[in-house]
C-alpha cells in the first residue's frame, strides 16, 4: 500500500465470513434476478432461459474458481485491477478498474431506477426519479457508515432476500404441483408451459444473445474480491466464502428461474413490473404481490449499497496506485473513502437522469451496458490466474504452497475466458443491447490511450527531473 496518499485512516480487517457471503449475495440478488430475468423468458423463451442461466451459473463458477487462487494468495482492496496489472499489463489493469467501476456506477443507476419503477405500484402519480433520488441518498447515507456497521446492515438485508427466494421456490413449486391452487382455479401448470411456445420460440441463439443479460444477473460474486482486503484472516475467509456464495447462487437462480418459467407465459413476462410479483398474483396469495414488491425494492436497494461499496473501493484503489488523484484515496477516521463515494454516486446519477427520459428503455440500456462491463472485468480476471500460474511456476515455487488452488488448470481460465467472449459476441445480434458495444468498446478504448498519455507524461517528467 502507498504510504504517501493524503488519508485520515485506513482501512479496518472488520469482516467475517458471513458478512463476505452475504456482501456477495446482497451484490448479486438484485435487479437482474427480480427484474430483467422477465426480459430473459420474453427473449429466449421459458426453457431457453433456464439453459440461459445453467451457462451463467457455470461461467461464474469457473470465474471464481480463477478468482479465489488470487483472492487467497494476494488479499486487498480494489483486488481486480492488481492482478490485471501484474500479469497482464498496466494498462489493462488500469482499464479494469475503471470497467469494474463503470460496472457498478451504471448499476446504481439501474438498481434506483428499478426501485422508483416498483414505487409506481404504490405510487403512480409521483415521478419515478423523484423515488429513485430519494433512494440514492438513502443508499448515500448508508454506505458513509464505519464498514462493520455497512456489513452488518447488508448482512440483514440480504438475510431478507435470501428468505424471500426459498419461500417463493417453496410457494411457486406448490402451485406448479397444484398443492397451492392458482387465483383463476385453473389446474395445476406443472412444467407444460415452459415448451408451451415451443421449445426455443425465437432460435437457439436467443440464449446467445440473452447471456449478457444474465451475466449482469450473476454480477457481484466478484465482490469477495473486492472485500478481501477488509476481511479478517483472509486465507480462511475468502475460500469459504467462495464455496457457499457459489452454491447458493446455483440453487437460489435455477430454482427461481424454473418456477418463473413454469408459471409466468413468455408474452407476460414484462420488464416494467417484477414477474415474481406477476407470479405471486397468477397464485392468488393473499397481499402476496404487495409484500413481494416490498421485498424486492428493498433487495434492489440492497445491491445498490453494495455497488457503491465496491465503486468506491476501486476508485480508492486507483488513487492508491497512483494512476489517478490522490484526492480519491482519503479516507475518513472510520476507514471510509468518501470522496471515492461521492463520486461514483455522481456516475450513478448520470445514469439515472436517464430514466426521466426514456424510463421504458432506459433500464435494459443500463442493464446491458453494466452486463459488458463485468463480463470484460470477469475475462481480466481468468487471463490474470492463467498468467499469475504461470509466473507462479515459472519462479520455481511449489504449488502445494498456494492456500488455495484453481483446479483443472488451464482448463478453468480458459473455458471461463471463451465463455464470456461469446457472451460479449451475441449481444451483437440484438438490437435492444447492442448499445453496450457502441459504448463500452470506445469506453475501453478511452481507458488505454489516457493510460498512455498519463505513462507518456510522467515519464517525460521523470526524465526533466
Amino acid at each position: 500500500m502507498n504510504t504517501d496518499r493524503p488519508t485520515t485512516g485506513s482501512f479496518q480487517r472488520k469482516m467475517q465470513a458471513r458478512h463476505v457471503v452475504m456482501l456477495s449475495l446482497g451484490g448479486v440478488i438484485g435487479t437482474g434476478l427480480f427484474l430483467s430475468s422477465g426480459y430473459t423468458i420474453q427473449q429466449a423463451g421459458p426453457l431457453g432461459t433456464i439453459l440461459s442461466y445453467l451457462i451463467g451459473a457455470l461461467v461464474v463458477y469457473l470465474v471464481m474458481l480463477c478468482l479465489g487462487e488470487l483472492a487467497v494468495h494476494m488479499p486487498e482492496t480494489g483486488a481486480f485491477h492488481s492482478y490485471a496489472s501484474r500479469y497482464i499489463g498496466p494498462a489493462t489493469g488500469y482499464t479494469v478498474a475503471w470497467l469494474y467501476w463503470l460496472t457498478w456506477t451504471v448499476a446504481l443507476g439501474s438498481e434506483f431506477t428499478a426501485a422508483g419503477l416498483l414505487m409506481q405500484r404504490w405510487f403512480p402519480e409521483v415521478s419515478v426519479w423523484v423515488w429513485s433520488g430519494i433512494f440514492a441518498l438513502l443508499i448515500f447515507l448508508m454506505n458513509a457508515l464505519t464498514v462493520k456497521i455497512f456489513a452488518e446492515s447488508e448482512f440483514w438485508f440480504s438475510s431478507v432476500k435470501v428468505l424471500t427466494i426459498v419461500l417463493f421456490i417453496v410457494i411457486g413449486g406448490a402451485a406448479v404441483v397444484g398443492i397451492v391452487p392458482m387465483a383463476d382455479s385453473s389446474s395445476a401448470p406443472w412444467f407444460g408451459n415452459i415448451t408451451a411456445s415451443g421449445w426455443f420460440p425465437n432460435g437457439a441463439t436467443a440464449i446467445l444473445m440473452t447471456m449478457l443479460a444474465v451475466n449482469f444477473a450473476f454480477s457481484g460474486t466478484e465482490l469477495i474480491g473486492i472485500a478481501a482486503g477488509e476481511t479478517a484472516d483472509p486465507h480462511k475467509t475468502i475460500p469459504k466464502a467462495m464455496h457457499t456464495t457459489l452454491w447458493r447462487l446455483v440453487i437460489f437462480f435455477i430454482g427461481t428461474i424454473i418456477i418463473l418459467s413454469a408459471l409466468l407465459p413468455m408474452d407476460d413476462a414484462g420488464v416494467l413490473e417484477s414477474p415474481f410479483v406477476a407470479v405471486m398474483e397468477r397464485i392468488g396469495v393473499p397481499y402476496a404481490a404487495d409484500i413481494m414488491n416490498f421485498v424486492i425494492l428493498t433487495a434492489i436497494l440492497s445491491a445498490a449499497n453494495s455497488g457503491l461499496y465496491a465503486s468506491a473501493r476501486m476508485l480508492w484503489s486507483l488513487a492508491d496506485k497512483q494512476t489517478i488523484s490522490p484526492w480519491f484515496a482519503r479516507l475518513t477516521t472510520r476507514g471510509v473513502p468518501l470522496n471515492a463515494m461521492i463520486f461514483s454516486m455522481l456516475g450513478g446519477g448520470l445514469a439515472l437522469l436517464s430514466s426521466i427520459i426514456a424510463p421504458d428503455t432506459v433500464y435494459i440500456t443500463l442493464v446491458s451496458i453494466s452486463g459488458l462491463a463485468v463480463v470484460a472485468v470477469w475475462m481480466s480476471i481468468s487471463a490474470s490466474q492463467f498468467m499469475f500460474r504461470r509466473a507462479y511456476l515459472r519462479e520455481g515455487r511449489a504449488l502445494q504452497d498456494l492456500a488455495y488452488r484453481t483446479p483443472w488448470y488451464p482448463v478453468v481460465p480458459i473455458l471461463s475466458f471463451l465463455l464470456c467472449l461469446a457472451s460479449c459476441i451475441g449481444i451483437a445480434f440484438d438490437p435492444t443491447q447492442r448499445i453496450a458495444l457502441y459504448c463500452g468498446v470506445p469506453f475501453i478504448a478511452i481507458c488505454y490511450g489516457v493510460y498512455y498519455v498519463q505513462h507518456r507524461t510522467k515519464r517525460r517528467g521523470q526524465a526533466n527531473d
